[in-house]
């Protein structure tokens, strides 16, 4: 299937005489063998997106169709690796270069013996690939038979472990690669209710705007609000066993830092380097932007892979604007008709197929094997306008929509959460387990902060004079703003918080507000007493603390505090 350019234009190039190419193969372009994709056919003519730098193609050049799609390779040493968009390892300059490394032996552990009957997705056997994740070496989809022959021992990932007589009689050969195409969705037994948060250890999103495991949010904010700076902490604090972080279109300066800081980070799970449970997928803004549009597709068919082991992934595409971007970039080389702000009109359709990709699912091969795959996207609205195109897409994907606000981010109240326009659809969704865990005091607690909030928005600009219960309530959501909501990056307990002490440092705020009610309720002289007791600085410190008797002594002094204050008016 040999073809010929006829015109070259960007990163789209018009091929003629390609004869049996079919929407969606993956090409071979000029002399040097440039990856490209097929995205239109017409007669006699195949139109391909490049994925790679077009300059010194022309007319006449040869191009050579694959016949088979775009596919990623998925095996063991993937952790802690960096890839382009096609998955070619960044870290490694020389030629030819592989996803999978071909010479690296690792220890193979079987899982099955000889005459056990596998289907697609049954684990075969483990590689420990990092300290902190052992690597399932599953039987490809829609393979099934008998295990004719399976050894243990030290093999490279394209080495032979196993040998299945499949069920059409025929031997076939099982190694720990598997190939998959990244437009494709990989398989599961059926998709399933979530019912368990993503604990993300951010006091802001877990309590007001929590999301579930296998459900999907957004990150939305202008230039500088701290979006990144987030997504980073989730990836670091985040209740998941594996993170795929995707660099669609960053600056390259800002995926330097990146690879500079997780090697030094620790995951706050096990201690361990945070690196050797993340898999980076790195298009800087000067790679080519076909490339950028294929990036997010790649990063999440490496995370399907890791749920369909039994894990809980999360993936994260940094940013869906510049993503988006590349899409209307692309759809403009191919004169397609532009809708709004000159977004092709599938951008919603585009959205959903990433989106659409999370989810909480029952595995195939091993009935009692589920994963969760939670999908992350930062949005960046220019000039901070949330009805544009991308933002609005967005927000009808997504059941978690967290809004950062610049001027909180100037004035460093991180995370720099808008409460006014950030949401979260999942509170029902999670109330068993919140109900299970807390008792229903975790959710009343959650509405009674949220209507403080609200309260002090109202009270701020009253004019006249406050009343002591106002002032008291005022008192109250500014400690929910400073002591609970706002974290410091420079403190490990206070910035990786665990949601049970989320729940106890509330409610510890919450009875504050509750004592000093009720001691105004007595009609005291004078309630300036009661907002300056000294636990009001112990409360402050609190969220640095881990242990729960902490909370309850320092809950035992106010009462002594806040009653001394009324008993030194009444004498």
């Amino acid at each position: 299937m040999n073809g010929k350019i006829v015109k070259v234009s960007g990163p789209i190039v018009v091929a003629e005489e390609l004869d049996g190419a079919g929407l969606g193969d993956v090409v071979r372009v000029g002399e040097e063998k440039l990856i490209g994709e097929v995205v239109k056919l017409t007669a006699g003519r195949a139109v391909i997106q490049v994925f790679e730098d077009t300059r010194g193609l022309g007319p006449g050049m040869p191009v050579t169709a694959i016949g088979a799609p775009l596919s990623v390779a998925l095996g063991p040493g993937l952790l802690g690796n960096v890839y382009d968009a096609l998955q070619r390892p960044l870290a490694k300059k020389q030629d030819p270069v592989t996803a999978i490394s071909q010479t690296r032996e690792w220890e193979f552990v079987p899982a099955v013996a000889v005459g056990d009957v596998v289907t697609g997705g049954s684990i075969i056997g483990t590689v420990a690939e990092t300290p902190a994740i052992a690597h399932k070496v599953m039987v490809p989809p829609g393979i099934s038979g008998v295990v004719e022959a399976v050894r243990y021992g030290f093999f490279t990932a394209r080495q032979t472990v196993c040998k299945l007589k499949t069920d059409g009689g025929q031997s076939r050969e099982i190694t720990m690669t598997q190939e998959w195409p990244v437009r494709v969705s990989r398989p599961v037994l059926r998709k399933t209710a979530p019912a368990t948060p993503l604990c993300t250890r951010q006091r802001g999103i877990d309590t007001l705007f929590p999301l579930v495991k296998g459900g999907a949010a957004a990150v939305v904010g202008p230039s500088g609000s701290g979006k990144s700076v987030l997504l980073r902490k989730i990836v670091q604090c985040a209740d998941v066993d594996v993170v795929v972080y995707i660099g669609c279109g960053a600056r390259g300066s800002e995926v330097a830092q990146l690879l500079q800081t997780l090697p030094e980070l620790l995951d706050s799970k096990n201690g361990e380097p945070l690196i050797k449970r993340t898999v980076l997928i790195s298009n800087t803004a000067d790679m080519p932007t076909a490339a950028r549009e294929a990036s997010v597709y790649t990063g999440v068919t490496i995370a399907e892979y890791f749920r369909d082991m039994g894990y809980d992934v999360a993936v994260i595409a940094d940013s869906i604007t510049r993503w988006s971007e590349a899409l209307r970039e692309m759809s403009d080389k191919l004169s397609e008709t532009p809708c709004e702000d000159g977004y092709p009109a599938y951008l919603a359709s585009r959205l959903a197929q990433f989106y659409g990709r999370a989810g909480c699912v029952q595995c195939l091969g091993d009935g009692g094997r589920t994963g969760t795959l939670t999908a992350l996207g930062a949005v960046s609205p220019p000039g901070g306008d949330l009805s544009e195109p991308v933002t609005q897409a967005t927000a009808r994907m997504v059941k978690a929509f967290w809004v950062l606000d610049g001027f909180l981010a100037t004035a460093r109240k991180y995370p720099a959460i808008d409460r006014e326009k950030s949401w979260s659809m999942y509170p029902d969704t999670l109330k068993s387990w919140y109900d299970g865990n807390f008792g229903p005091e975790f959710l009343a607690n959650r509405d009674r902060a949220s209507a403080l909030l609200r309260d002090e928005r109202e009270l701020v600009n009253f004019t006249g004079t406050l009343s002591a219960q106002s002032r008291l309530k005022l008192e109250t959501a500014k400690m929910i703003r400073e002591d609970f909501l706002r974290q410091s990056a420079f403190d490990d307990r206070d910035s990786c918080h665990a949601y049970e002490h989320q729940a106890t440092l509330l409610s510890l705020i919450l009875y504050y507000f509750d004592l000093c009610n009720d001691a105004l309720e007595k009609d005291i002289l004078d309630p300036e007493p009661l907002f300056n007791i000294p636990t009001r600085t112990q409360i402050s410190s609190a969220k640095a603390i881990t242990e729960l008797e902490r909370y309850r002594q320092i809950a035992r002094d106010m009462e002594l505090q806040v009653e001394a204050a009324i008993g030194g008016q009444e004498a």
